[in-house]
């Protein structure tokens, strides 16, 4: 007698415990020739990637009409319809975390796909930068997932409760962890935040832990390579490819190599998310247009002078509005005219000017 096994039990899905659901499988369907098999994209390398299907890992080539398809190029976290043993589509994703690429002239990277969660890990410690969070946190709102903050780390801070009223303030609508994953510490209430059967990806610089922590939070199944330190304090780069590993309690996690740094695309409502607290002061202000320097009746600056917000922060703020001007303005030819003839205007006022 044939054992019958229930369509509930994980086991008798394979690709259930990748996340496939049934949105997906509606993709999938409206696409799908005879005899094409959906799977899920576990490790992304240039010419081909290793995809879960319902019959096991396999390493599959990417069509040749996918090489050079930039952003929609398969990636980590997609679901793909794999066709006569090559990946032929990829299913459209829910979310996906980008980047500019760092090859110019190449517009978007996307680093993953398909995360319901995006957790920015920031080491404590000397170089504990709020800063370098606040980008990292636009690139995360940027996705469409929800951001996590996790402070990497914490056995090597003085001051735990400091650290997190700090990632707090510079980090509004995010949930901010710390964690020690050499000594277990914060690691299973960040599990809990993370339910089986969703997905999350992990960002940061290099030697922020984002292996260690991948290695924590799968009961150390995952067996991803981590390095020490160096010397400098530098982190190695023990991480060279982006891979979808299962923890231990059904979630899956996207571990991604460190970035010394992360090009903005397209963020002006991103920059808006990162900094709700600062845009939520605007309106206050006396005049619609106030550029938050020396107006009167400025709500940012009586905030800043009140002790309420960071002032760097600001500055931040302004920074990370100008890149992405330039941005747009490289892209919009119209928006480019407009910008130069601006600045023609400006130099010739400038050539008005007295000489003293």
């Amino acid at each position: 007698m044939t054992a019958m096994v229930s369509p509930t039990d994980p086991s008798s899905r394979p690709l259930a415990l990748w996340g496939w659901d049934d949105s997906f499988r509606q993709l999938f369907e409206d696409e799908a020739l005879p005899g094409d098999e959906p799977g899920r994209i576990v490790r992304a390398d240039l010419r081909a990637c290793a995809v879960a299907l319902e019959r096991g890992e396999v390493h599959v080539p990417v069509g040749r009409h996918l090489l050079s398809s930039g952003s929609s190029q398969p990636t980590t976290g997609d679901w793909v319809v794999v066709r006569d043993g090559e990946i032929a589509s990829v299913l459209d994703r829910r979310t996906a975390v980008v980047r500019a690429s760092a090859d110019p002239g190449k517009g978007a990277q996307v680093l993953a796909a398909n995360v319901e969660f995006v957790l920015v890990a920031e080491p404590l410690g000397e170089r504990w930068r709020p800063r370098r969070l606040e980008r990292l946190l636009v690139v995360a709102w940027q996705s469409a997932a929800i951001p996590i903050v996790v402070l990497t780390k914490a056995d090597r801070c003085d001051d735990i409760e400091a650290a997190l009223s700090l990632a707090r303030a510079v980090a509004p609508g995010a949930s901010v962890y710390a964690v020690s994953p050499l000594y277990g510490d914060g690691t299973e209430e960040l599990a809990k935040a993370l339910a089986p059967g969703t997905t999350a990806v992990i960002i940061g610089r290099s030697g922020a832990g984002k292996s260690t922590l991948a290695n924590a939070l799968s009961g150390g199944k995952a067996g991803l390579d981590t390095g020490a330190v160096r010397d400098d304090n530098k982190g190695r780069h023990t991480t060279v490819t982006r891979e979808l590993v299962i923890l231990a309690n059904g979630a899956l996690l996207i571990d991604t190599p460190g970035v010394r740094a992360i090009g903005l695309i397209d963020s002006t409502e991103a920059i808006g998310d990162a900094f709700s607290d600062l845009e939520a002061l605007a309106p206050n202000c006396r005049f619609g247009d106030c550029a938050h320097e020396s107006e009167p009746g400025c709500a940012v600056q009586e905030a800043i002078s009140a002790g309420e917000l960071d002032g760097e922060r600001l500055a931040s703020y302004r920074r990370l509005q100008r890149e992405q001007e330039r941005l747009e303005a490289r892209e919009d030819p119209r928006l480019r005219a407009a910008k130069a003839a601006e600045w023609r205007r400006f130099s010739k006022e400038i050539r008005r000017l007295p000489k003293h």
